[in-house]
Order: structure tokens, then C-alpha cells, then sequence
């Protein structure tokens, strides 16, 4: 089991706050929060991690290096922006696992990540998400399913109360196998078009989540990951 955190993104609603780093290195009470999102693997005994690279990669590979903390770290080099969706295939595709743990890297999700793993497994999934019920929230999209398997992914808009998707997946190592593109969206081009075709599960946890996309939230994470880490 490899994990892959994408990490190659802009931040551009973030820029104002943290302008000359990565969004996920953004520091969370002087710890990047990337590193945030490592010690999570190495807790759940994820030890094999690729980190998808793009916007200020220096910044990243110089900062851990190819070890850190005991875990082993690759990267795979988006020369230009491939899309969540393609940065995961590329990495796939420079990499060997039967199944990828997939990490976004701007959000943090207090999950069982072995249990994910787990319930992927035994319900034979094509890809399985990891999902968070929201209240009163118009930032996300929803998640529609009958007996834990996806059948819409509803558009951004208020919900009273929502089912989202929280950024954390286990997919299989040919889940992309017929995709010729190289640059895609994860959510738009893959999850809403093929959601019909591949057997798509969902998991609902109830732990803590934050999403550090926006100023507002990220502020948020400094006063409250603290009590985490």
C-alpha cells in the first residue's frame, strides 16, 4: 500500500495569507501542514508515501527530503498542472501497488485510515471515500448513495445538511486503465462521469475535519490542530 499526497496546487484563495510556499506547506502553528498529514500515515503505519509535486516543489522535496521520520518518500513531478485526477495516474503510473491511498493535501481528516483500507477491501470497491456529514454548509458539493455506494455527486449549494466528500480515497491500481487523459479532474472528469460504470463506495466518519483552502478555515486549523498534534 503506497500513499499519494497531492500536494502540487496554487492555493490561490490562500495566496493573500501564505504567498511564497505551497498550500500544504503552509505552517500550522510553525509545523507545515503537510508534515500534519505524514504523521497521520506513520500512525496508521503507512510507511511508503509519494508526494505529487508541482507549484514550488523545491519547496517541498527540500523541506523531508527522500526520509522522513522513519518513512520512505518518492515524488512525482507534475512539470505542468495535471489535475487532481491526472497527478493521481501520473504518480500510478511511476509507481507499483495493487491500491493507493489517496490524500488531498490542503485537507486534514482524523480518520482510521486502516479501517478505510479495510472496508475498501472487503466490500471490493473500485474506489472507496472516505466521507463527512456537514451542516448548514454551502462550500462543498454533496454525496448521493443507497447501501454505502455512490450514485450522484450533487453540485455546490447550501444544504441543511450534506454528506461530502472529505478528500481522503483507496483506489484500485487500474481504476484509470481506460482514461487516455493526461490532465483531468479527480471530481469533475472522473467521479460524477464514471460513478454509473465503477462500483463506488463511501464510508461516513464522524471525526474531526478541516479544510485549510480558504483563510478563514486556515486560521481555524492553528487554533484548533494544536489539541491534535
Amino acid at each position: 500500500m503506497k500513499a499519494i499526497i497531492l500536494a502540487g496546487g496554487k492555493g490561490t484563495r490562500l495566496q493573500e495569507v501564505v504567498s511564497d510556499i505551497p498550500k500544504p506547506m503552509a505552517p500550522i502553528n510553525n509545523v507545515p501542514f503537510l508534515e500534519i498529514l505524514i504523521r497521520q500515515l506513520k500512525k496508521n503505519e503507512i510507511n511508503d508515501i509519494v508526494i505529487s509535486v508541482g507549484y514550488k516543489k523545491d519547496k517541498i522535496i527540500n523541506f523531508f527530503g527522500n526520509r522522513y521520520n522513519g518513512l520512505d518518500i518518492n515524488y512525482c513531478i507534475e512539470d505542468i498542472p495535471l489535475g487532481t485526477g491526472g497527478a493521481i495516474k501520473k504518480a500510478i503510473e511511476e509507481n507499483e501497488s495493487d491500491m493507493y491511498l489517496v490524500i488531498n493535501g490542503d485537507t486534514f481528516f482524523d480518520i482510521s485510515l486502516r479501517k478505510l483500507i479495510e472496508e475498501h477491501i472487503n466490500r471490493r470497491n473500485d474506489v472507496t471515500i472516505a466521507a463527512k456529514k456537514m451542516y448548514n454548509s454551502d462550500r462543498y458539493g454533496s454525496i448521493l448513495f443507497e447501501n454505502d455506494k455512490i450514485v450522484s455527486f450533487e453540485e455546490k449549494k447550501y444544504y441543511r445538511e450534506s454528506v461530502i466528500n472529505a478528500g481522503i480515497y483507496v483506489l484500485n491500481r487500474d481504476i484509470f486503465d481506460n482514461i487516455q487523459d493526461k490532465k483531468f479532474s479527480l471530481e469533475k472528469d472522473f467521479f460524477e462521469k464514471y460513478v454509473c460504470e465503477k462500483n463506488m463506495g463511501i464510508f461516513i466518519f464522524e471525526e474531526y475535519f478541516i479544510d485549510i483552502g480558504i483563510k478563514e478555515d486556515y486560521y481555524k486549523a492553528q487554533r484548533e490542530l494544536v489539541n491534535i498534534f
